[in-house]
């Protein structure tokens, strides 16, 4: 038999769970959903139905150099998925491990062609394009459906932190100065939406990212 102070008890942790309920969250996907959320601000919380696309945030124009010393333009992911991330070739700690696990991902998707990959270096006074060569040739990289980027270091940054959101702290009064320095995966939609944003060090999250993609390819 329950005596009356454990059945307090029972009581106080059974409200207690449901009060901390995290399914009732303004950030839960709704039940059924058969679409991926958009982030429009850098806290990301998702918005899942939205009456008019044009004012959510999109990624801004952009113009860098790739493994290959080809240009890289917004025009290049007109119309594309394409999941993005930030590193550099001399990071021997987590980026070999990102790039390994987008390696993944870019298998998953070698014969799509309208999946893209997107690697900017945040060191790109270091990072050239040989070096981007070299460091592409050690993964198993599609040239064409897989870029690693070098470029102008001030607009490298601003677009990890005002257009993708990058870092865990909003970055809009951070300058290139303060070293970029990220785990984030971000993937986008063929309108230039944020629709996902995951943790490149995790291989379990690129499962995850295939399941997202193979949606937006759906859409």
């Amino acid at each position: 038999m329950i005596g009356k102070n454990s059945l307090s008890l029972i009581i106080a942790f059974v409200v207690f769970a449901c009060g901390n309920d995290k399914t009732t969250s303004e950030n839960a996907a709704p039940l059924n959903v058969e679409s991926l959320p958009y982030y429009h601000t850098p806290d990301f919380n998702p918005i899942w139905e939205s009456d008019d696309l044009d004012t959510l945030h999109t990624i801004a124009n952009f113009s860098f150099t790739n493994q290959n010393g080809q240009l890289v333009t917004d025009e290049t992911i007109q119309d594309k998925i394409y999941l993005s991330n930030f590193f550099f070739t001399n990071c021997g700690g987590i980026c070999p491990k990102m790039t390994r696990n987008m390696e993944k991902v870019q298998n998953a998707f070698e014969t799509e062609e309208d999946v893209l990959f997107l690697s900017h270096s945040v060191a790109p006074q270091v990072d050239s394009v040989a070096k981007l060569k070299t460091y592409a040739n050690n993964f198993n990289v599609n040239d064409k459906q897989w870029h690693f980027l070098t470029g102008n270091k001030s607009e490298i940054y601003e677009m990890a932190r005002q257009s993708y959101f990058a870092e865990e702290e909003p970055g809009f009064n951070k300058d290139s100065t303060q070293f970029l320095h990220t785990e984030h995966f971000i993937l986008v939609d063929r309108n230039k939406h944020i629709r996902g944003i995951y943790n490149g060090t995790l291989e379990l999250e690129m499962d995850r990212i295939i399941e997202d993609v193979q949606m937006l390819l759906e859409e």
